[in-house]
């Protein structure tokens, strides 16, 4: 598979002393900014690809008390539900409460993890469908990551084009790897056949520095170069689905598009032609 294996052994992890503590196995850095890690899950952990959980580290003492409070945001699982380990996807935050902690962990380190999975990105919230959208900029990359390991996704869709919009190209690094990495899998392909992984196409671009493709992924969509490139037709509400991972701003936007297209936004208790998720760090 693609994800890095643990670095510590099972019969030698710490014994846990945050609340809902879980061991750190492994931290790789992309960029400056950009980082991803894996912990121990939760023997009681369930969940669905492209769910998200609350995870964390302890704050500062108080300074006249000296009591601790835990900092959690929400943060997608970028592993698939099958994965014995969770995976997560980060940026990093010079001046963070969270991240500005976070980014320093090392294999060993625990964090905390509240296994409350909830999230929008799910398959149950889409209704059927011929093409699978999803459309993310930075580290909204992450669940995507997890439905892309996912097998249904591949069982539910003819074709999955998978769009990453970032500033520079070094910030594109851990989604072009794992979709690389995902179309070689033995494992995968054992399972699945290589026919279903030849559904993945990937359309990444940047904003700022350079790339064989630049651009906002709204404006590719507006002008058309999205579909003239892949050759697909134009959005259209009987055959495209759409998962939405990035800023508040960009989900907005492609919100916008995906409704001007005539499809209509689901929900876990009403499934429709696109989702957004309205949880996302970074």
């Amino acid at each position: 598979m693609t994800e890095q294996r643990p670095v510590t052994d099972t019969a030698a992890r710490p014994v846990p002393t945050l609340p809902d503590a879980q061991t750190v196995t492994a931290v790789q850095h992309y960029t400056d900014k950009l980082f991803s890690f894996r912990v121990t899950r939760p023997a009681s952990l369930r969940f669905r690809s492209g769910e998200f959980v609350m995870i964390g580290l302890m704050g500062d003492p108080h300074p006249e008390t000296g009591k601790q409070k835990p900092l959690l945001r929400a943060y997608s699982i970028a592993s698939p539900a099958w994965d014995d380990e969770l995976e997560f996807y980060s940026i990093k935050v010079e001046n963070g409460p969270l991240t500005s902690k976070l980014q320093h962990i090392q294999p060993g380190d625990q964090i905390i993890l509240r296994p409350k999975p909830v999230g929008t990105l799910v398959h149950d919230a889409l209704l059927p469908g011929k093409r699978l959208y999803m459309f993310a900029t930075g580290t909204g990359f992450a669940p995507f990551a997890s439905l892309l390991r996912e097998p249904e996704t591949y069982e539910r869709f003819e074709e999955v084009i998978v769009t990453h919009t970032c500033r520079d190209v070094a910030e594109l690094t851990y989604g072009a790897n794992l979709i690389a990495d995902l179309k070689q899998d033995e494992m995968m392909i054992e399972l699945l056949g290589q026919d279903a992984l030849d559904k993945i196409r990937y359309y990444p671009t940047t904003t700022r520095e350079k790339s064989d493709k630049m651009g906002r992924i709204t404006t590719l969509i507006e002008n058309g170069d999205l579909f003239t490139d892949l050759g697909v037709p134009p959005l259209n509400a009987q055959d495209d689905r759409a998962m939405v991972c990035g800023s508040l701003a960009f989900n907005k936007d492609i919100a916008a598009l995906m409704e001007a297209a005539g499809l209509h936004e689901g929900a876990n208790s009403e499934p429709g032609e696109f989702v957004i998720e309205k949880a996302f760090v970074g």
